[in-house]
This record gives structure tokens, sequence and C-alpha cells, in this order.
């Protein structure tokens, strides 16, 4: 059993109440073929972590009043718009009024829907990135809503610092519903289900067991609300060659079709992009805009010097399409996540040594590892 089990979400649920869904006769679902030879992509990207949790907070810098809004971890596409308005309330405590012209750099998902968020309060923006997407770290992510992903290590979790995460996701929450049944599906609900060798009562060990990763607290009692919970299922319910199967509804994110509506939103608002790359702090004082929203992520770590945050690699792989796939896949405790996303079928899965680690390069022998193991469950 891998101790990198991506679970940290999908288990947490798994003591959830059902929330009066009738799953007595499920549908059989589709087969998802898995083989290695359908592996059409891999991609990399780097979690921001901070043992403290996001930074969101001001300053006045080198003639700026510069915003800080980076470090999400694994919840940056699940969290961002909560998070955004946050950051958008350090703006307006900095002077800036309506209709007055910020910058924000960053164009993964914290940088997108903190632009857009302050379009829609009134101002006008203009994206400075490096990059754009599919180029950033947040085109790899794997699409399921997480807003607990390694968002904050257990010993910063304060009863006042998990109050504010739970607005921020309900908030979230709340406008990831706007895009639901759009054309380019951005945002869809989906069935899933998680899989176990043994009881879904037997805990999973804790990431600071192993020494490398700090404890985790349990955030998803919080929102258990927005988390709609099934029964556990028959064997003859399920066609898996494991024992126990729960079936589960969340939200996926098909990221490509939401980076492109928001660009394409931000655009049609009057927003201005322009490629840009940061390689000291005091780049920011030749910016003409006088309130500057630093959401470059990872790129804040080594910019800004941070060392309260640590680089997460994330590896995705994507499948041919299978559009008869319509469910999600766990694998409890091995290791393994799987949504039917519409740019293929995404594996995710972690690597031994992902947790400190920037490195970029793709490992298809961890993908082609994973691929068997979700051959190995039908």
């Amino acid at each position: 059993m891998q101790r990198r089990h991506l679970l940290a979400a999908g288990s947490a649920t798994l003591a959830l109440p059902a929330f009066g869904l009738d799953f007595a006769a499920p549908r059989a679902p589709a087969a998802m073929r898995a083989s290695v030879d359908r592996i059409i992509d891999i991609t990399v990207g780097i979690r921001p972590f901070r043992a403290q949790g996001p930074r969101i907070e001001a300053e006045k810098r080198l003639g700026k009043t510069l915003v800080h809004h980076y470090g999400h971890g694994g919840s940056g596409w699940s969290l961002s718009w909560g998070s955004a308005q946050r950051a958008l309330a350090l703006v307006q405590a900095g002077g800036a009024r309506p209709g007055e012209r910020i910058a924000v750099i960053g164009c993964g998902a914290i940088g997108l829907t903190t632009a857009r968020t302050a379009q829609q309060a009134g101002y006008k923006v203009r994206l400075y990135a490096k990059d754009r997407p599919p180029r950033v770290h947040s085109s790899a992510a794997t699409g399921l809503w997480t807003p607990d992903s390694r968002i904050v290590a257990s010993e910063h979790a304060s009863e006042a610092w998990t109050a504010e995460w739970e607005a921020m996701a309900r908030a979230s929450f709340k406008v990831h519903q706007g895009y639901l049944g759009l054309p380019s599906g951005p945002v869809e609900w989906h069935d899933g289900y998680v899989v176990a060798d043994e009881g879904f009562d037997q805990p999973l060990p804790s990431y600071a067991a192993h020494g490398s990763e700090p404890d985790y607290p349990e955030l998803s009692s919080r929102i258990a609300d927005l988390r709609p919970q099934g029964r556990e299922l028959a064997a003859d319910e399920h066609p898996f060659r494991k024992p126990h199967a729960r079936r589960f509804t969340q939200l996926v994110f098909n990221i490509p079709a939401y980076q492109r509506l928001l660009l394409e939103d931000f655009a049609r608002d009057g927003g201005e992009l322009v490629q840009r790359e940061f390689r000291q702090p005091r780049d920011f004082a030749r910016l003409p805009e006088r309130v500057v929203v630093n959401c470059m992520g990872d790129g804040a770590r080594k910019l800004l010097n941070d060392v309260g945050m640590t680089p997460v690699r994330g590896q995705t792989a994507r499948l041919i399409p299978q559009p008869e796939v319509d469910y999600a896949l766990i694998y409890r405790g091995h290791n393994l996540v799987v949504l039917p996303r519409r740019d293929g079928l995404l594996v995710a899965a972690m690597g031994e040594h992902d947790f400190g680690s920037d490195e970029l390069q793709p490992d298809r022998a961890q993908t082609e590892a994973a691929v068997q193991r979700l051959a190995g469950l039908f």
C-alpha cells in the first residue's frame, strides 16, 4: 500500500451520513478501458502548500499596495472564488475604487478567479503572467472539488482559521453552481465509487506517520451538507473485483473548458492579458498600477523567498475519452483517483517523493503503474 493515497477528501467523506438519496437500484457502470496504450497525455504541476494555510494579506511595498493571494495547496480550484472574495476585500481596504485599474499577477486558477471577481466588483484589471493556460500549474490539477486538500497543517487549524476556511469553501461552492449546465460543461456533478479492500471503518495511515508530510485536520464535517453521500453497496450492486464499494456524488471541473471560459469572460469585460515574467520583487515597482494582487502560486516561493511554502509535485494523465463512463472512481488506500472528464479519463496518483519536490519531468512508470492498478479493479 502506497502512503500517497490521494484520499484526504475521499476517505474523510466515507463517514458522512446519507442525505435522502436513493441508491437502491444503481445502474451498472460502464467499465473503464484501462490499458497503458490508451495514455494520451501526462502532465505535471506543482501544488503550492503552506503549513499556515493560504497567504491572503496586504502590505505596502515599493510604493504599491501589494495583496498576496497564494498558497492553496491542492485546493486552488475548489477554494478559488471564496478566497478571491477575501483578496478583493483587501484591495478595497487599500483604497482602490471601482473604475480604477489594478494588476493581477498569475494566470492559474487563483489569478483567473481573482481577476474575474475584481471585474465583477467594477475594477478594470490587467493580468500579468509568464504563461497562460494550458501552460500553468493549475492545468495539471485533478479537477475534483476538494477544498480541504493539503490546505493547512493541523497545528495551524485554529477554530478561527477553520471558520474562515468554511466561509471560503461555501462561497466558492455557491459560485461554482453558476457554471453548471453550460454547453462546454466547465462544472458538472458526477456520481462515483470509493472501492476498498477492507471495510470503510478501517482507518488509513496519516501522512504524518511517515515523517515527510504534516498531519492535516479533518475539515470535511464542516461542509457535510455540500457533499451528499450514498450507502455502501452489496457485492452484486457493483462491478468491481474488490469486496467493498460505496457511492458518492461530487463536483468535477472540466479544467480546459473552465479555463477557456474564464479567459473569454475576462476579455469580454475589457480585461488585458500581458505576458511578463517577474524575476525579483522590484519588478512590482515597474508596473503602472498602484494596487497589485500577487497570485503567483509556487512562483512566489522563489520570488519572495517564502520559506513557509513547500512545493508538492502532482502528476496526472489522461486516457482516451470514454463518453459512456460518467462516474468517478477512488481506490481507497491505493493511491488512485480517476475522473470522467470530457478531455479524457483523468488518472491521478502521487509519487513516493512528491511532497517537497518541484520536479516537472513526467514519470511515465508512475502513471503506468496507476493505470495497471485501475485495470485490476474491473
